[in-house]
């Protein structure tokens, strides 16, 4: 079930966010002090292609000084509107029966979106 939810995915639009996170991470790794966040990025392209069968987990380690503040300068940077756009595809697909699987996938993303940072993605 998780590769038709995700052949569905990828067809209509998964492919297309994925190129714009990864295009996005390649802009944000020109320049040394971007290179943390492109990192963030890649990690959401992946899950934004094949996101089906897998959930992100918070590490204990994420509670570090470090990570709250690259997670603050992730939000205050563009995370914010990331998230706002996902969940607004979220709920919009969550109208429908047929879309609620869809909708819980960018929900997933949301979550991601908020703070990457001590974030990893792994299989269910």
């Amino acid at each position: 079930m998780n590769f038709l939810g995700n052949l569905i995915w990828l067809i209509f639009g998964g492919f297309i966010i994925a190129i714009e996170y990864l295009i996005g991470s390649l802009i944000l790794m020109i320049t040394i002090v971007g290179i943390p966040f492109g990192i963030q990025t890649l990690k959401m392209a992946s899950l934004s292609i094949w996101p089906f069968g897998r959930d992100t987990v918070v590490h204990s380690r994420a509670s570090g000084c470090l990570y709250i503040i690259m997670n603050v300068i992730w939000l205050i940077s563009g995370g914010l509107w990331i998230a706002i756009t996902h969940a607004i595809f979220g709920f919009l697909l969550c109208i429908t029966i047929i879309g609620i699987p869809f909708g819980l996938q960018h929900f997933k993303l949301t979550a991601i979106a908020l703070s990457p940072f001590g974030r990893d993605i792994v299989r269910k």
